[in-house]
């Protein structure tokens, strides 16, 4: 079934053999150590990858752990259940979320192949 533009309620156009949402290994391993490590993450939680309004450049990434509703797509991605709404869907088709540790920060970071323009901190979006 193709994917839906709800705004105009055309196909999210995604190109073939593409997933739409991606973590590297490193970011599936933190999310898994997080999940452990946070007693209060039950396993009937997703991790949920969203796009909302605000940040400096127009958007900003979420993510948390969350529950499914029906306006969800699930994915199975690394053995993560994710979860992305539709809304957010047509911003994140291709994303990658990555998982960086450095001396002056450490991280998710998000390499989406739709955003044209970034603020400096890296976490909003246009």
């Amino acid at each position: 079934m193709p994917e839906l533009n709800i705004l105009e309620n055309k196909p999210v156009a995604t190109p073939p053999n593409m997933d739409l949402i991606k973590l590297t290994e490193v970011a599936a391993s933190k999310v898994k150590e997080i999940r452990v490590q946070d007693d209060d993450i039950g396993d009937d939680l997703f991790l949920r990858l969203g796009v909302l309004g605000g940040g400096c450049s127009g958007f900003s990434y979420e993510l948390v752990f969350d529950e499914k509703t029906e306006l969800d797509r699930e994915f199975d991605v690394r053995g993560i259940k994710v979860v992305v709404d539709e809304m957010s869907l047509m911003y994140l088709v291709g994303t990658e979320v990555d998982y960086l540790e450095e001396l002056s920060q450490a991280g998710f970071k998000f390499h989406n192949p739709n955003v044209s323009n970034t603020c400096g901190c890296g976490s909003s979006f246009s």
